[in-house]
Parts: structure tokens; sequence; C-alpha cells
């Protein structure tokens, strides 16, 4: 099967939580998690959650154990904490808990950003991967990074994921 015909299979809706890392955001000052919610939903996706937590492991690693744990929710999508800064801790802890890496994903986020923002993308430690069924990806905070990885990487290929983690598709 050609990867358009096990797209033309996919779901055409995906059951996402958004989380939001910072540390100097609340919900009316999180623009990037506005925006994943807004492309989602523009895409015919649904938002089952959304949280917004300090770069605190403890805090991260809290709610994402309780997406793991919840039926409804099949996709993770994060923004912040994925850079160097002292108090960037979201790739550790996403890291920790992937069973299986998305590497595609982080290199590909960091060719198109280095594409836009030059040689300052090989900061970002962007990944994305699998647990307990369900995936996830750890997206910078800033807006033009979440821009850029939905519109570009996640979007694209969201249903055709969520497809292949739950066994829609017909195997080729």
């Amino acid at each position: 099967m050609t990867v358009e015909e096990h797209k033309s299979h996919a779901p055409k809706n995906v059951a996402c939580f958004v989380l939001t890392v910072s540390d100097s955001r609340d919900q009316a000052t999180d623009y990037s998690g506005a925006l994943i919610k807004e492309l989602l939903a523009a895409n015919g996706h649904e938002i089952v959650g959304y949280a917004l937590v300090k770069d605190e492991p403890a805090e991260i690693i809290g709610v994402l154990r309780a997406c793991l744990a919840a039926r409804t929710i099949q996709v993770v999508i994060i923004s912040g904490g994925t850079g160097i800064a002292p108090r960037d801790g979201t790739y550790e802890v996403v890291s920790a808990l992937l069973e299986k890496r998305l590497d595609g994903f982080g290199e590909l986020f960091r060719f198109l950003s280095f594409q836009e923002i030059g040689s300052a993308a090989m900061m970002s430690r962007a990944v994305a991967g699998v647990t307990g069924g369900k995936a996830i990806f750890s997206l910078p905070g800033s807006r033009a990074a979440v821009n850029l990885a939905l519109q570009r990487l996640i979007l694209p290929e969201l249903g055709h994921l969520a497809a292949q983690l739950h066994g829609h598709e017909s195997k080729s």
C-alpha cells in the first residue's frame, strides 16, 4: 500500500491533549498552546484536554502519566522546555518515557528550523515518539516553532500516525 493509500484510510479526527510547559506563561498568555489548539481544531481534530505546568519534572511527568492512562487520548502535543537553559527539562522527561522514538521528527524539525532561523536550530531538543500506544510530540515553546512543527510535520501525518498505532489500516 502506498503512503497515499495509507493516509486515505486514516482517521480524520484524532483525540489530542495539549500540554504547555512554562515558568513564565499562564493560560491567558499561553500563545503557543492556543495556537496548537487552534490548528488542531481547524484541521478537524479533537482537543480532549489541556494543561499548563511549570518546568518541573514531577509536574510534567504527572500530567503525562495521566494522559497515558486516559483511554480518550491518542496524541499528546507539548510545547516548551526543549531548549538548553538550566530549567529546560521537558526533553529529559519525555525521552525517559518513550518506548519507540520517532527520530525523524526531531531531525526534520531541526532541518526545517535551520531553513528559517539558521544555526540556532541546533539548540532545539524537539523529540517525538510512542509510549503506551500514544504518540507524544515535544516542541519548543515559540509560536513560530509550534506553527512550523504542526503545519509541516504533525498535521500532515496525524491521522496516519493514529491509524498505525491502533491498527486501523489494512496491512500492505
